[in-house]
């Protein structure tokens, strides 16, 4: 991707250069479906992958270990990583914040945090092993780094645009927070079976997707292969591809983030029209 010298967002936290480990506590069973249905473009699949174990989610249980996220600790992320994330989001303010001008409304930007190993964010302790995430309590986006290269090495899904790609995918649930989407769908999914709270959620994250496309399209900031590199990581993150990987079959009806075919639909409608209003996949 090509951003030049354009602006970096001040909504940026780094809280990299700490970490430990986190008290496993709470049932596994307990925390995959808040894992499924609110975190992000990764976080049950990197689950199923078998990364780590992740524990309590708000709540029980308590971080222990040196440091910490938001603790003393020296920042270990490079610094043309941290301009490169910074001016990501700073695009992502500067497009939402037209449209939602042009819609009569004002833009509200989210905050990216990187951390190191483990976090604490307003939906509870953040670890490295959930992937990326957005937390709706606190509007917040939480991010290991690290994740970038699993991302390239272990999902085959390297570039600049597929790590955009997930930024924006995480600032596209901001933006269904700030629709009252978030809201709605859960409301849905409390009086649902399942199945069909599934079908919901992955609902919710075709249309992050299709809103990191919008953003892209609108960016002015792709060069040749941007796209091919996002279709990878849409590819490679879809749920039956995750399936075939780590469990040999695939079973659509558990579906929580949508096939390999779906999400790059979705991204590339995105991409295709620019336009928010095309993507309808959220109920």
């Amino acid at each position: 991707m090509r951003f030049g010298d354009g602006p970096e967002s001040s909504n940026f936290e780094d809280r990299t250069g700490g970490g430990g480990g986190l008290n496993l506590g709470g049932g596994l069973g307990m925390i995959l479906p808040l894992i499924a249905s609110r975190f992000g473009i990764t976080g049950i699949l990197i689950l199923a992958l078998g990364c780590c174990v992740l524990t309590q989610m708000g709540g029980g249980g308590g971080i222990r270990g040196g440091g910490g996220g938001s603790g003393g600790g020296k920042s270990t992320l490079p610094a043309e990583q941290e301009r490169f994330l910074k001016q990501v989001l700073g695009s992502t303010e500067q497009v939402w914040g037209q449209l939602f001008t042009q819609s009569g409304a004002q833009y509200r930007p989210t905050t990216l945090v990187a951390y190191t190993n483990y976090d604490q964010s307003g939906c509870g302790a953040a670890q490295a092993a959930m992937g990326p995430f957005y937390c709706p309590s606190d509007q917040r986006i939480y991010i290991d780094p690290v994740f970038f290269e699993e991302l390239s090495r272990r999902f085959g899904a390297p570039g600049d645009f597929a790590q955009a790609y997930v930024i924006a995918h995480e600032v596209g649930h901001h933006i269904q927070n700030l629709e009252g989407t978030l809201d709605r769908v859960q409301s849905a999914q409390a009086q649902a079976g399942q199945a069909q709270g599934n079908q919901l959620q992955v609902g919710v994250e075709l249309q992050a997707d299709c809103y990191a496309g919008v953003w892209a399209k609108r960016s002015g900031a792709l060069e040749q292969g941007d796209i091919e590199e996002g279709m990878r990581a849409a590819e490679a993150i879809g749920d039956d591809t995750l399936q075939k990987q780590t469990q040999g079959r695939v079973v659509p009806e558990s579906f929580t983030h949508g096939s390999s075919a779906q999400r790059m639909e979705a991204l590339r409608r995105g991409l295709s029209t620019g336009d928010p209003s095309s993507c309808n996949y959220a109920r």
